[in-house]
C-alpha cells in the first residue's frame, strides 16, 4: 500500500507538470516581456485550485490517496516556487527592480487571496 501513495503523487505530479508547461508556454509565446507572466499565472491558478481542493476535502471527506494525488502531486507539480525564485534572480540581475517588486508582491498577495477564494467558493456551495 505504501507504493500506491508514491504512485498517486507521481501521477498527479506528472499531470500537474504537463499542465504547467502547456499554460506557461502558451502565455509566454503570446506575451513578449521580461515579466514572467506564465509562471505568475500558473502559480495563481494553482493557489486557487489548491484552495478549492482543500475546501472540497474538508467538506466531503475522501480517501487520503486523493489528497496525495491532487494536493501533493498535481498542485505540487503544477506550481513552481523554484521558477519564481529563478525569475526574481534574473530580474535582479537585469536590474529590473520595479518588475521584481511587482512580481513578488503580486505572487504573494494574489497567491494567498487565490487560496482563500478557492476555499470560500467551496464553503458557499
Amino acid at each position: 500500500m505504501k507504493y500506491l501513495q508514491w504512485l498517486m503523487v507521481f501521477m498527479g505530479g506528472g499531470l500537474g507538470s504537463c499542465c504547467r508547461y502547456f499554460i506557461s508556454k502558451t502565455i509566454n509565446e503570446r506575451i513578449e516581456t521580461m515579466f514572467p507572466w506564465g509562471t505568475l499565472t500558473v502559480n495563481l491558478i494553482g493557489c486557487l485550485v489548491i484552495g478549492i481542493i482543500i475546501g472540497l476535502i474538508e467538506r466531503f471527506p475522501v480517501h487520503p490517496y486523493w489528497g496525495l494525488f491532487f494536493v501533493t502531486g498535481f498542485c505540487g507539480g503544477f506550481t513552481t516556487f523554484s521558477s519564481f525564485s529563478l525569475e526574481n534572480n534574473l530580474l535582479l540581475k537585469n536590474q529590473e527592480y520595479s518588475l521584481l517588486l511587482v512580481y513578488t508582491f503580486m505572487s504573494l498577495l494574489w497567491g494567498f487571496a487565490g487560496t482563500l477564494l478557492g476555499m470560500m467558493i467551496v464553503k458557499r456551495l
